[in-house]
């Protein structure tokens, strides 16, 4: 069988999982890409641009491309040999979901340039399966605020709030954090209070994003299941947390696993709420990025 040889343009949004309340349930995409072209080549290689282009240049310790391999090696397909030009506006390990659009793009190049001709369903499920759990991958997939849940060997999807136009503003710290760090701080078990808490608050939450409730976001992002563990290791949420009860902010959280912390705002106190965050946070200097929520990962088949 002939390996095709058309290239492969990949736009995979970034993503903010938990929302709060929704651990390992809900994402949210986010307009920050990870952009790529790919094209057959005589060996496997990236010229990176963008946010951390050292690191994403690096073919060596690619995620992209050791799942784009290890992919074809599970199915006994040959490897053909990947040019990619990659530009990156999602920042890594703060908690974005860098890991889940590496992951999904490796997928997506192997199914297409191994010929696999997997359906939606199998290469969301086998992304999911590599990341361990479907929140980011799901919303990186699928964009808007999706959830998702595991059925046995399927990953069960529902997808909303993608035309709402609140303002998501991404108050990045200097300092990230490895998932595997993040997941180690919290609790074995949790109390029945704490759990009918957070199902009640994802309840609302999932109906303040269906029905573009912003007034929903301040009660409905409370969680208690994981960021009261993760405060110490991500300091800048215990600073931004009190912000929640400020003119134009509908609701506060970490990002993920952080150490980021998102803020879903009203767009036209943009400026205002800025200067509040890096007041709180004590850092005239704090990065914070301004985007929109996301549609979904965009594939494009190129020419010969």
């Amino acid at each position: 069988m002939t390996l095709p040889v058309k290239s492969l343009h990949l736009q995979l949004p970034a993503t903010s999982a938990n929302l709060g309340p929704g651990f390992d349930a809900l994402g949210l995409a986010m307009a920050l890409y990870l952009t790529i072209d790919a094209m057959p080549s005589e060996s496997l290689r990236i010229d990176a641009t963008g946010r951390n282009a050292d690191l994403c240049g690096d073919a060596a310790n690619s995620l992209i491309l050791s799942t784009y391999t290890s992919v074809l090696a599970a199915k006994n397909q040959p490897v053909t040999p990947l040019h990619l030009k990659l530009d990156n506006q999602i920042p890594l390990g703060m908690g974005c979901g860098s890991s889940a659009a590496a992951l999904l793009a490796g997928v997506l190049l192997a199914n297409h340039f191994g010929q696999l001709n997997w359906t939606d369903e199998q290469i969301l499920e086998e992304a999911c399966r590599r990341e361990g759990h479907p929140d980011n991958v799901a919303a990186c997939f699928f964009g808007g605020m999706t959830a998702s849940a595991n059925d046995k060997d399927r990953v069960i999807t529902a997808t909303c709030g993608e035309n709402l136009t609140w303002n998501l503003l991404i108050a990045l710290p200097s300092a990230s954090l490895a998932t595997e760090k993040a997941r180690a701080l919290l609790p074995p078990t949790y109390s029945r209070a704490d759990a009918v808490a957070n199902v009640q608050n994802t309840a609302l939450l999932v109906s303040a994003f269906a029905l573009n409730r912003a007034d929903l976001l301040r009660t409905a992002m409370q969680d208690r299941i994981h960021q009261p563990y993760r405060m110490a290791a991500c300091p800048l949420l215990a600073r931004l947390l009190p912000l929640v009860n400020s003119p134009g902010i509908f609701g506060i959280a970490l990002s993920g696993a952080g150490p980021s912390v998102l803020v879903i705002a009203d767009p036209t106190a943009t400026d205002d709420i800025c200067s509040a965050i890096r007041d709180a946070a004590e850092d005239p200097e704090l990065e914070i990025l301004q985007t929109t929520i996301s549609g979904g990962a965009h594939v494009q088949i190129g020419q010969k």
